[in-house]
């Protein structure tokens, strides 16, 4: 497995940061997040001047995370992919092979197949950008949105028909959508995974809403998860790819950074090795 900082659990801080933050904690690997990323491109800086820290650092970028609201329409859409050819760009010069792709909400009043095809023709016009930079993909299915569980990100990609997209698996967002269990990742061949989220949090009482940053704010084992079950799962498929320690949480972002980073590593290394 390629232990992966994820760069949410590290959220006040800037990329060159996140790089020094992820070597110093033992992390192989980055996950960027695209805001950092982009904001440090914005300032007039060379996504090549990112190689020497990394090297310097001995970590790997994994995936950068991610282009959101993938199923926008229209004048939107056009911007969106203009992203994601920056984002491409960028992430083929820096060698990182995977960017995410997030369905939201904004197809959520229409049928339901019309949502679902409308998303597929936006992933497919991502992932021919995609493929002429060498770039793959990683759908993540969101808990409270239309698309919320594995079957359904994994009909989205079959509907596609793009070599160069696959799932990530993310225990929360999963556990949370209430449609997938740790039984129908062990199903998944390790080829139709591209990277793991290694998270924890609490069950959603019907009568709350969505408040992801109290849902997912604690370390795993603090929440209701069952994250051995899931690491389990994933594992018996063979993937040994990218394992990234996502923790979304408002509390633990005043935390010192390092003391995150080195935190959320013990606990996936405590489960997952």
């Amino acid at each position: 497995m390629i232990v992966t900082l994820h760069g949410m659990s590290t959220m006040y801080c800037n990329i060159v940061t996140d790089i020094r933050i992820a070597g110093e904690s033992s992390f192989s690997g980055i996950e960027f997040t695209e805001q950092k990323l982009l904001r440090y491109l914005d300032q007039g800086n060379e996504v090549e001047s990112l190689m020497p820290l990394l090297e310097r650092y001995g970590v790997e970028p994994r995936c950068i995370n991610a282009l959101k609201h993938i199923e926008v329409q229209g004048e939107k859409h056009q911007q969106q992919l203009a992203v994601c050819e920056r984002l491409c760009a960028a992430a083929r010069t820096i060698g990182c092979p995977v960017i995410q792709l997030v369905p939201l909400e904004s197809l959520a009043d229409l049928p339901a197949k019309e949502g679902f095809e409308l998303t597929a023709r936006n992933v497919k016009d991502y992932a021919r950008i995609g493929d002429r930079y060498g770039i793959r993909f990683q759908l993540e299915v969101i808990a409270w949105a239309p698309l919320h569980s594995l079957q359904q990100g994994l009909d989205l990609i079959d509907r596609v028909g793009m070599d160069n997209v696959q799932m990530v698996i993310d225990f929360w967002h999963l556990w949370a959508g209430l449609k997938t269990t740790p039984d129908d990742v062990a199903k998944l061949h390790k080829r139709q995974i591209y990277g793991v989220h290694f998270g924890d949090g609490r069950a959603i009482p019907k009568i709350e809403p969505w408040q992801e940053f109290d849902l997912r704010g604690y370390l795993a084992g603090e929440g209701d998860v069952p994250v051995k079950e899931w690491v389990d799962a994933v594992k018996s498929t063979g993937f040994d790819g990218t394992w990234s320690s996502e923790l979304l949480s408002a509390r633990h972002w005043e935390w010192d950074l390092w003391e995150i980073a080195r935190e959320t590593r013990r606990r996936m290394i405590e489960y997952a090795v």
